[in-house]
């Protein structure tokens, strides 16, 4: 019997040995990974717009801190900060000097106290309609059932003071009526009338339909016929003296456009 030498194996196992090692050498490990791939310098990538301020109606405080968010979402680094409040008290603040971008109000009344002091810049656009309705706490405890009710002295009322745009169409209301109301407490804007409901301390009150939507289960609101003769439009600026005009531009132009007025509609708005 003949016996095979060690070094006899190298010429059939050095084939083997290139194929393995070149084979390994081809494929990654199993934690590798891809290298990074560079950003492509042709995409545009939404630059910022900087610090916003807009003074807006109370009333619209759901929607448009909607939007607010969605600008932020498609600009990073963009800033939106609100002041919500009577649109009769943030005219006030703008002829007053006040710094701010956009001014939004609920009535074009308290918009032309600003045109006229020369702080807008360009014509006021209308980009929503709003209507009252009857709130009351959820099951209706007093049983009101119309505009009739408000003169009820035995009843808690609540409505808007004059002055602000939802006191004046409860004052448009009521002369449609024929209703000479007796209010509990008239409140300096929409938004603290809804909370004397929500808190159940009237019984009744006025406000804008989108309030009563913006409440939910807590409040349930009445239409009545005479609300017809009290709808209010909304106007919105960009002011002469705003510090970031760009990104105010920006701001309105979202509220114009379809998808702001989508989310108008959703929170109860009317297109004008």
């Amino acid at each position: 019997m003949r016996t095979r030498r060690p070094g006899a194996l190298l010429p059939v196992l050095l084939p083997v040995l290139v194929v393995v090692v070149l084979g390994l050498a081809g494929c990654g490990g199993a934690g590798d990974e891809a290298p990074a791939q560079p950003e492509d310098p042709g995409v545009d990538r939404p630059a910022s717009l900087g610090s916003i301020t807009v003074l807006a109606a109370a009333s619209l405080t759901e929607a448009f801190s909607t939007l607010g968010d969605q600008l932020e979402s498609e600009h990073p680094g963009t800033t939106v900060q609100f002041s919500f409040a009577a649109s009769s008290e943030l005219a006030s603040q703008i002829t007053a000097g006040a710094p701010a971008d956009v001014f939004a109000s609920a009535s074009p009344a308290t918009m032309d106290q600003v045109v006229q002091a020369g702080a807008v810049d360009g014509d006021p656009v209308v980009f929503a309609r709003n209507r009252l309705q009857i709130a009351v706490p959820a099951g209706n405890p007093a049983g009101v059932s119309g505009l009739a009710d408000f003169a009820d002295k035995e009843l808690k009322i609540g409505l808007c003071a004059p002055e602000v745009p939802c006191g004046d169409a409860a004052g448009r209301a009521f002369e449609a009526a024929g209703v000479i109301p007796a209010p509990d407490t008239l409140e300096p804007d929409v938004k603290a009338v809804l909370s004397k409901v929500t808190l159940g301390e009237v019984d009744a009150a006025l406000v804008y339909r989108t309030d009563v939507r913006a409440a939910g289960n807590v409040v349930e609101g009445i239409d009545f016929p005479e609300a017809a003769h009290a709808v209010n439009d909304y106007p919105i600026a960009v002011l002469s003296g705003a510090p970031n005009h760009d990104g105010a531009q920006a701001f309105v132009d979202l509220v114009e456009s379809p998808a702001g007025a989508a989310v108008l509609q959703k929170a109860g708005f009317e297109q004008p």
